[in-house]
């Protein structure tokens, strides 16, 4: 569907931006062709260098493909924008509006700033993601946990385009947090277990006094998902599939679960089941639940979940976009929201995907959650 909608947008694009340059006849078709690559690239890297998921060619070669990705599509919105107007102006009579909106260097240069903010985007995508300080009152929490801290890191995306150094450097600045317990809330990985061995590598380096813990979310399950389970337990993490497990502090005990992603349906694999995970959990501990998607926050707050970590959604990618992104996820895009008497914290992501890897106004992050004791309500 996304090279469709590419496509499409892309003959828009050559019909009213490359046309009518004033070029050789010979020149504008390259142009037109290069467009259409662009459009179709995630087909044709899958076709010859590994999958849609993970593209298994040079990061600049991926950055460079991405950016162009970008400003195709930005230019679309910009030159739609101006078409608009055109039939404004002409609608309302507003003839100087109308002759300067149809000047010929107005789209080229539109293109030109969709290309600028596009390499921006690109930048800010592979940029080490800065710490954001969040606390979150829990009611019923005990005593013993206020001041407790977490560490969440979600949608890594370790790939050629976000590699094991990269990593290191995200591993080192939550490291430096000195956190009580690091959670990964999926999406961890880009590609098999043998693809990515150097990239994970560095995952095995995070140290917290209460372990490191983790779910996974859809990405896992593109990249052989039981090949990954291993290989995940092998760097020291804790994977909970549809369980949980009890943290103590002498007498007091915090409960943490994890459930599975539904895209788990794909492939004949066990779907997110909370009941599984919460069976045999200590019914007056507070519940923190760890689960990539926030869509089902609702459902999550009705069966007594206290906290509710998430990612999944990058934060929108681009301001504007996360309005989009935020109906296909529950209402939720970035952020802290308050659920029916449950907080849900949506972390935009330390990466993202390398086939739509940008990021315009929506930074990257690595949360550092720090509990704190609430009044009874």
């Amino acid at each position: 569907m996304l090279s469709v909608v590419a496509v499409v947008l892309a003959c828009y694009l050559v019909l009213r931006v490359v046309w009518p340059l004033p070029w050789p006849r010979a020149a504008r078709a390259a142009l037109a062709v290069l467009v259409l690559g662009l459009a179709l690239h995630h087909r044709i890297v899958a076709r010859f260098a590994g999958s849609m998921a993970s593209p298994e060619i040079p990061t600049a070669a991926i950055a460079m493909l991405g950016t162009g990705f970008i400003a195709l599509l930005l230019t679309t919105v910009f030159v739609l924008l101006l078409d608009a107007l055109c039939v404004l102006a002409w609608a309302l009579r507003r003839r100087g509006a109308l002759t300067a909106l149809r000047r010929p260097g107005v789209r080229p240069l539109a293109a030109v700033l969709a290309l600028l903010l596009s390499g921006y985007g690109t930048w800010q995508a592979m940029a080490v993601p800065q710490v954001r300080q969040v606390e979150i009152a829990i009611e019923g929490l005990p005593d013993a946990f206020d001041g407790y801290r977490l560490l969440q890191i979600t949608d890594l995306h370790a790939s050629r385009l976000l590699t094991g150094d990269w990593v290191a450097e995200v591993v080192a600045a939550g490291n430096a947090q000195r956190p009580d317990l690091v959670v990964l809330t999926g999406d961890m990985v880009d590609g098999s277990p043998r693809a990515r061995a150097d990239d994970v590598r560095p995952l095995a380096d995070l140290q917290a006094p209460d372990g490191v813990v983790a779910v996974t979310g859809n990405h896992e399950y593109y990249a052989q998902y039981r090949a990954w389970m291993p290989a995940l337990r092998a760097l020291g993490m804790q994977v909970l599939e549809n369980g949980h497990l009890a943290i103590r502090r002498g007498d007091a005990v915090l409960t943490l679960a994890g459930v599975t992603d539904p895209v788990a349906a794909r492939y004949g694999l066990p779907m997110p089941d909370l009941a599984a995970a919460l069976a045999g959990a200590d019914p007056a501990a507070p519940v923190i639940l760890l689960e990539h998607r926030p869509r089902d926050a609702r459902a999550r707050a009705r069966a007594g979940v206290a906290l509710q970590l998430s990612g999944h959604t990058h934060g929108g990618h681009i301001l504007g976009m996360d309005r989009l992104v935020k109906r296909a996820n529950g209402g939720f895009v970035s952020g802290r929201y308050a659920v029916d008497g449950m907080t849900l914290y949506v972390g935009n992501g330390a990466g993202l995907w390398p086939g739509f890897a940008t990021r315009i106004g929506v930074p990257s992050e690595i949360a550092l959650i720090t509990l704190r004791a609430a009044p009874p309500g």
